[in-house]
């Protein structure tokens, strides 16, 4: 069965004056699908992840996510995708509940729709007994988990995650990648950029980039083969020292 194209893109360019921040970036993204997104600082992620989240217009190419236009529909990207930072999205002088509540009236969801969803979450996440917590006063891990809920809690066709998963420790980064894989396994799409290699191994697809350009991309077990190393560290190793795939 042929699968849904959530993302393509064909000879993406993005140019800030002179200087190429994407170079000609070609790939698609399929429904369900754990998509990664590789790459050293500067490498030309968050220029190329602000493009598909309809906050920055590309210079040229193709674009579509969910599909809408990069172009002449940002309006409507915004509102079909979840998106999640490094820094969490959010409020830290709201309560847990209150992040909720806030967050389904941004997506604008029914009243009674936030109230009853808004219990199941708190239920399934085990934090029924914090919910009037302010955020700054519960664990870092709890955070996370808590952001990466309420940024899928309309349901949206895609998900873009911003190292999720950076400055928390493995258990709580395993935790994080088990809703991950629900989140996907309920058929919303991933798009995930992390600079940790074994997290890359957990990904359907990953595309490494360099200086502006896709150098490699493929599964994580035909990277692995087609480099001929046993990890993805090893992959990220040879791809820096400029080896191609």
């Amino acid at each position: 069965m042929e699968r849904d194209v959530i993302i393509e893109v064909k000879d993406l360019v993005k140019k800030f004056d002179h200087f190429v921040a994407n170079d000609h970036l070609s790939f698609k993204v399929y429904g369900g699908e754990i998509f990664g997104f590789l790459g050293a600082n500067g490498a030309g992620k968050t220029t190329a992840i602000r493009i598909l989240c309809g906050l920055s217009k590309p210079t040229s190419g193709f674009i579509r996510v969910a599909g809408y236009d990069a172009y002449s529909q940002t309006e409507q990207i915004k509102k079909s995708i979840g998106y999640m930072s490094q820094k969490f999205s959010l409020y830290e002088d709201l309560t847990v509940y209150e992040n909720i509540r806030f967050y389904g009236g941004i997506y604008g969801l029914r009243t009674e729709y936030i109230r009853s969803k808004s219990e199941e979450l708190l239920h399934r996440l085990g934090m029924t007994e914090i919910r009037n917590k302010l955020i700054k006063d519960i664990p870092t891990g709890w955070r996370q988990k808590l952001a990466f809920s309420i940024a899928v809690f309309h349901n949206p066709r895609i998900v873009f995650l911003d190292e999720p998963t950076g400055g928390v420790d493995p258990v709580t980064r395993r935790q994080f990648w088990k809703l991950i894989y629900e989140t996907a396994h309920s058929g919303i799409t991933v798009f995930v950029t992390t600079h940790y290699m074994d997290e890359a191994e957990y990904c359907d697809k990953v595309c490494i980039m360099s200086e502006g350009k896709i150098v490699a991309m493929d599964s994580p077990d035909k990277l692995k083969e087609g480099f001929g190393v046993t990890n993805m560290d090893e992959v990220f190793f040879k791809v820096a020292r400029n080896v191609t795939y």
